[in-house]
């Protein structure tokens, strides 16, 4: 088979484009973090653990084999905060972003591959979209930095306090939870500066571009689409339920919550709402969380944040059309609706895909780290498999001893979870040849 027809399979379709785009990615950031300079004085690095680091990055995951703040050189912190960038705004994204700097023209193929990415119902102003999120994340991520600024200059200095500052605030913008302090934002529990600033990067990464722009755009709550409204109350609705029942589980937990001011306490069960929407950053230890926060904690990481932002996991509107079907059933309605809208059926049998496949595969790979990783018990693995997935990066402190086969198994949930379970089985998918044949019907009893 010639190099030229391999070419043409490889980027056949949009979904192979954007799991290829990824993978060389992944790759090439590798290969710098491979080079001696990227490394601390002293230090050297196994390749897996240099692909572990950029495939995290670039996946916005946040799941680390080694400590970040001590093990990486200034440059390899950089590249890492590179990666992360890409990562978060896209491939595509970043790719025609090159492109209109260099002047060159975006063309029908590109812009295909640009509405699988974003998620985008027609093709009409996508360069304009990907001109907006641009100047919205360069915007956003400025003011976040400015904030840590005056927490970070006085302990650090202006200079490493600016580094410290506009690092972190990619790092919560993109929802990927790499930090460069040593013990992430532990030593900040009950600073509202930090707290909130971050999570506010969190959110607004997390909330996905198409909302922030048509929330930028309409003033009128009524005027929004049902996407912008679906994904505003879902978040608006997890992110309150999550504190108030993080607050009441640790309440009097003496290693999380209990010891911490009032104040303290609201902003620690905050906090550890927000961040597994696929953010990563932590401020109470979460492996001295209790098992019933943590179980919550892999529920919240599983359903992730909302489409076309830089999260993760099935999504906040995948989880609501899911629930509008059950109600539908219960109810016995023909057709499912939400906010007196009608839902399609190809987008409920769309959502129950994404849905089952990513199931399946955190339990696939809570399977093989229980078989890989026998030393620990069923709750962390399942944890750490969901932030996987979810590419959320928070960790019961399982991360740093895994085996070189339990890390593959990490990396590949984290590819997965950032490309989408969906894109990568329609990539891998071979089309049926000579059209879809109509089977007779038959019922199964089910329930």
């Amino acid at each position: 088979m010639s190099v030229r027809r391999i070419g043409q399979g490889l980027f056949s379709s949009p979904a192979r484009v954007l799991v290829v785009g990824f993978a060389l990615t992944i790759l090439g950031g590798s290969v710098l973090l491979m080079l001696p300079w990227a490394w601390a004085p002293g230090v050297t690095t196994r390749y897996i653990d240099a692909l572990f680091t950029s495939t995290s990055a670039v996946c916005v995951t946040g799941l680390t084999v080694v400590n970040t703040a001590t093990h990486w050189s200034v440059f390899g912190k950089v590249i890492i905060i590179l990666l992360i960038q890409v990562g978060g705004l896209g491939i595509m994204t970043f790719s025609t972003a090159i492109a209109m700097i260099l002047g060159r023209r975006i063309g029908l193929k590109e812009r295909i591959v640009i509405q699988e990415a974003t998620g985008q119902f027609q093709m009409t102003g996508l360069v304009k979209l990907v001109r907006h999120i641009l100047v919205a994340t360069a915007i956003i991520e400025g003011i976040g930095a400015s904030l840590l600024f005056f927490r970070f200059a006085p302990k650090y200095g202006p200079l490493r306090g600016l580094g410290f500052s506009v690092f972190h605030s990619i790092s919560a913008f993109c929802n990927a939870g790499f930090d460069i302090i040593g013990n992430s934002l532990v030593d900040y529990v009950a600073d509202p500066l930090v707290v909130l600033t971050v999570s506010g990067l969190i959110i607004v990464g997390g909330i996905g571009f198409v909302v922030i722009a048509e929330v930028w755009r309409t003033k009128l709550k009524s005027r929004l689409s049902l996407h912008s409204r679906l994904a505003l109350r879902a978040t608006g609705l997890l992110l309150a339920c999550g504190t108030i029942a993080i607050f009441l589980l640790e309440l009097g937990n003496s290693k999380t919550l209990a010891t911490l001011s009032p104040t303290g306490k609201i902003l620690g069960a905050w906090f550890h709402a927000v961040t597994p929407r696929t953010a990563g950053f932590n401020t109470l230890d979460v492996g001295s969380l209790r098992q019933a926060t943590k179980l919550l904690t892999v529920m919240l990481m599983f359903i992730g944040a909302s489409p076309g932002g830089t999260g993760g996991g099935i999504k906040t509107t995948t989880f609501a059309v899911i629930w509008a079907g059950v109600l539908c059933a219960v109810k016995r309605r023909e057709e499912p609706c939400m906010m007196n809208r009608r839902l399609s059926t190809d987008l409920m049998e769309r959502s129950l895909a994404i849905a089952m496949i990513s199931l399946s595969l955190v339990l696939g790979a809570t399977f093989v780290l229980t078989i890989t990783e026998s030393g620990h018990e069923l709750l962390p693995l399942l944890f750490e498999a969901t932030s996987a997935f979810g590419t959320v990066g928070l960790s019961t402190g399982v991360t740093p001893t895994l085996s070189t086969i339990g890390r593959l198994t990490i990396i590949l949930t984290m590819f997965m979870g950032r490309v989408g379970p969906l894109t990568v089985a329609i990539a891998l998918a071979t089309p049926p040849r000579g059209g879809e044949v109509r089977y007779p019907e038959e019922k199964v009893i089910v329930g």
